[in-house]
C-alpha cells in the first residue's frame, strides 16, 4: 500500500458497460456511481428532513433550514434580491459540492471534486444559466457586460478584449479552484499517510518516529473538513457573483 502513488485513490474505473458509440465504450463508472449517490443522498435528506414541517424544527429540520438560510443570504448579498431567482439552481450546487467534498474526506471513499472534468462541468453550468439568462431577458444589450461605462473610445477595443478573457476564463478559474484544492489536500494526507505505514515497519524506533506524521494526518484531516466546507461556499458564492452579471449586465 505504501508504495502506490498518492493518486491511485482517484482513479475512474467502469462498473456497468452501458454500450459503445463508436470506438468510444459508455459505461457506469464508480464516480458516476457517487455522484448519483449524492443526488439521491441529498433528496432524501431534504425531503424527509422537511416532511413534518414543524414549526419549531428538531435537529434534522433546523439542519435542513440552516442550508437554506446560508444560501438564501449568500444569494442575496451577492445579486441581492432578484437572485433569489436562482435559488434553486445555486442551493442544488451549493450541496453537491458540500457533500461530494464531506463524503471524499470519508477514508477509502471516492472524491469526484479531485476531478478537473467534474468541477469543469458544473462550472460550465454556471456560465451557460448566466449566458442563458443573461440573452434571454436582456438580449443584444446583454453584451454591455463587455463594456464598461466612461471608457474612452480609443481604449475600448483594449478593455473589451479584457472583458471577454475575463468572462472565458471564469469556468476555468473556478473549476480549477476548486479540483486543486480538494486533490492536493488529498494527496498531502496520502502522502504522511503512507509515512505512518512505511515508519511502522521499522520497529519500535519506527513506531516513534511515526507520531510525528501521525499528527500532521490528523491536524490535516480536521483542515481538509473545513476546506470542503469553505471551498463549497467559495464555489457558491462566485457563481452568484456571475449570475449577478445576468440580472445587471452594465457595468
Amino acid at each position: 500500500m505504501a508504495s502506490e502513488s498518492p493518486t491511485t485513490q482517484f482513479e475512474i474505473h467502469p462498473l456497468v458497460s452501458l454500450g459503445h458509440i463508436g470506438h468510444s465504450e459508455i459505461a457506469l463508472t464508480n464516480s458516476g456511481l457517487y455522484m448519483i449517490g449524492f443526488v439521491v443522498l441529498i433528496s432524501a435528506f431534504m425531503l424527509l428532513s422537511t416532511k413534518r414541517r414543524a414549526l419549531i424544527p428538531g435537529r434534522w429540520q433546523g439542519l435542513a433550514e440552516m442550508f437554506y438560510e446560508f444560501t438564501a443570504v449568500t444569494i442575496k448579498q451577492a445579486a441581492g434580491e432578484e437572485g433569489m431567482r436562482f435559488f434553486p439552481f445555486v442551493f442544488s450546487v451549493f450541496m453537491f459540492v458540500t457533500v461530494a467534498n464531506v463524503i471524499g474526506e470519508i477514508p477509502y471513499s471516492f472524491s469526484v471534486t479531485s476531478h478537473i472534468i467534474v468541477t469543469f462541468a458544473l462550472s460550465i453550468l454556471v456560465i451557460a444559466v448566466v449566458l442563458v439568462h443573461g440573452f434571454w431577458t436582456h438580449g443584444i444589450r446583454f453584451l454591455r457586460l463587455f463594456v464598461p461605462h466612461g471608457i474612452p473610445k480609443v481604449l475600448l477595443p483594449l478593455v473589451v478584449s479584457i472583458e471577454v478573457v475575463s468572462f472565458v476564463s471564469r469556468p476555468i478559474s473556478l473549476s480549477v479552484r476548486l479540483f486543486a484544492n480538494m486533490l492536493a489536500g488529498h494527496i498531502t494526507l496520502a502522502v504522511f499517510a503512507g509515512f505512518v505505514t512505511a515508519f511502522t515497519g521499522f520497529g519500535i524506533l519506527g513506531w516513534i518516529a511515526a507520531v510525528l506524521p501521525l499528527g500532521m494526518v490528523v491536524a490535516l484531516a480536521a483542515l481538509e473538513v473545513l476546506i470542503a466546507f469553505l471551498q463549497a461556499y467559495v464555489f457558491a458564492i462566485l457563481s452568484c457573483i456571475y449570475l449577478n452579471d445576468a440580472l445587471y449586465p452594465s457595468h
